[in-house]
C-alpha cells in the first residue's frame, strides 16, 4: 500500500456515503460510487480498483484509451460530451454512457452498438445549472428519452446532471430536485447527481450514483469533479 492515502481516502469516503444515506433514510450500498479518473495515472486509478473501486468515469475518450487497458475489471462510464463521429469508439471503450443530451448523440450511439453487437446503457444528461453548457433543457427531457427508447442498442437507465458552480446550499438542493423530478417524470432507476463538492446534498435528493473525482484521487488542475 502507498503512502499518499488513496486506499483509506476510498475507505473512508464509501463509510462516510453509507452513514449519509443511513441519515437520509436510506440504505447502505444503495448509491454507487463512481471514481472520475480524469487526470490521473493508470497506476493510481488501478489501486483504487484493487481497493475496491467498481465503478470508473472517464470524460476524455483519447486519454481513456491509453488508460483503460492498462486497468483491472472495472465497469467503464463514459461522462464527458459526446462529439458523434467518435460515437463508434466510445461504445467500443465504455460500458455506460452517461452524457446523451440530444437526439443526434442517441442517433450515434445507437448505430455504433447495433454494428458492435452490443446493448449499450445510457442515462440522459439534463442542464439543471446556468453555467453549465451541456445537457437537454429538463422541458425536453421527455421527448429525448421517448427517442432514447425507441432506438436500437440503446437501454435508457435514468438521469445525469452537474450541479451548480456554487457553495449555496439552497440553490444546489433545488437544482438537484429538478434533475430528480426529471427522473420521476421520463422513468428509470439511476439518479446520477452529486461531485465532490456536493455529493451530500445529492444523496439527500435521492441520488443512486455519485461521480467523484477530487475527494478521491486528490486536487488536480481544472474541472469540476
Amino acid at each position: 500500500m502507498s503512502d499518499d492515502g488513496l486506499e483509506e481516502r476510498l475507505h473512508a469516503l464509501t463509510r462516510a456515503i453509507d452513514e449519509e444515506l443511513l441519515r437520509c433514510g436510506r440504505d447502505p450500498g444503495s448509491a454507487t460510487l463512481v471514481g472520475i479518473g480524469k487526470g490521473q495515472a493508470p497506476e493510481r486509478l488501478a489501486r483504487a480498483i484493487e481497493a475496491g473501486l467498481s465503478d470508473l468515469g472517464e470524460s476524455y475518450l483519447q486519454e481513456a484509451r491509453r488508460k483503460l487497458p492498462l486497468l483491472p475489471p472495472v465497469r467503464k462510464h463514459f461522462v464527458g460530451h459526446l462529439q458523434t463521429n467518435k460515437a463508434k469508439a466510445v461504445v467500443a471503450a465504455f460500458d455506460v454512457v452517461q452524457s446523451v443530451d440530444r437526439v443526434e448523440a442517441a442517433d450515434a450511439l445507437s448505430r455504433a452498438a447495433v454494428a458492435l453487437g452490443k446493448e449499450l446503457p445510457v442515462l440522459l444528461q439534463v442542464n439543471i445549472s446556468p453555467a453549465e453548457r451541456f445537457g437537454c433543457p429538463p422541458g425536453q427531457a421527455a421527448r429525448l428519452a421517448e427517442s432514447l427508447r425507441a432506438a436500437p442498442g440503446l437501454r435508457l437507465e435514468g438521469v445525469m446532471a452537474i450541479g451548480p458552480y456554487t457553495t449555496e446550499r439552497e440553490a444546489i438542493m433545488r437544482a438537484f430536485e429538478l434533475a430528480a423530478k426529471t427522473l420521476a417524470g421520463i422513468g428509470g432507476s439511476t439518479l446520477s447527481i452529486g461531485m465532490s463538492g456536493d455529493w451530500r446534498e445529492a444523496l439527500q435528493a435521492g441520488s443512486t450514483m455519485l461521480r467523484i473525482g477530487e475527494a478521491l484521487f486528490g486536487r488536480r488542475t481544472g474541472g469540476k469533479t
